[in-house]
């Protein structure tokens, strides 16, 4: 490679993170990057969500690819862009949770959740198609939630704050007063482990 090739190349490393681009739909997941002073784009993934999680794969392993799939599914309409995915799952009692499908999953999911401690884990995925470059990593934050009586699960799911929400609730949305401790990322239970992506991004500069 001659000089003024590897240049370019440094040159187009220098400028990625000021082409951030968060793949995602997700409107916690933009306001956690704006409240940590980054600038960035949003577009949708072109991937739909999956049904069921595979069985044979772990919470981490399943986020981790999620988040990738997620930027690579764009990363042929933005190749000289940052792309950054990330996924979202609960896992508690073997039992891996994602966004509940109606009240009724709800409802199932929060009566597992708010009596026994829990994991919600974050994949990570950045890519930079035009350098062939991608980091991808997870981060785990332990839950333990309070039960809920009859009337205030009803009270919450009446809200529909359930909705899009890996294990049917999230701290923004009602559910925070339910929640006993945290231990680890705070951001990482609202959608996105601020601390873990500083370091990925390190990468890029």
């Amino acid at each position: 490679m001659d000089e003024s090739a590897v240049m370019q190349s440094d040159a187009t490393a220098g400028s990625l993170l000021a082409s951030l681009t968060l793949v995602s739909n997700s409107p916690q997941r933009a306001q956690l990057l704006r409240e940590a002073g980054y600038r960035f784009d949003v577009v949708s993934p072109k991937l739909p969500e999956p049904e069921e999680k595979p069985a044979k794969l772990t919470a981490a392993q399943h986020a981790q690819a999620q988040a990738y799939f997620k930027a690579r599914s764009v990363a042929e309409k933005y190749p000289d862009r940052l792309l950054l995915g990330a996924d979202t799952l609960v896992a508690a009692e073997d039992k891996v949770f994602g966004k509940p499908a109606d009240r009724d999953d709800a409802r199932r999911m929060l009566d597992v959740l708010t009596h026994t401690p829990h994991q919600v884990t974050t994949g990570i995925a950045l890519l930079a198609p035009a350098l062939d470059r991608r980091v991808i990593a997870h981060a785990v934050t332990q839950v333990t939630m309070r039960p809920m009586s009859d009337e205030q699960m009803a009270a919450y799911l009446d809200t529909d704050a359930w909705r899009e929400k890996a294990g049917a609730y999230g701290l923004q949305a009602g559910a925070d007063a339910f929640v006993e401790s945290i231990d680890g990322s705070y951001s990482n239970v609202i959608g996105l482990p601020l601390e873990l992506l500083g370091r990925l991004l390190r990468q890029f500069e």
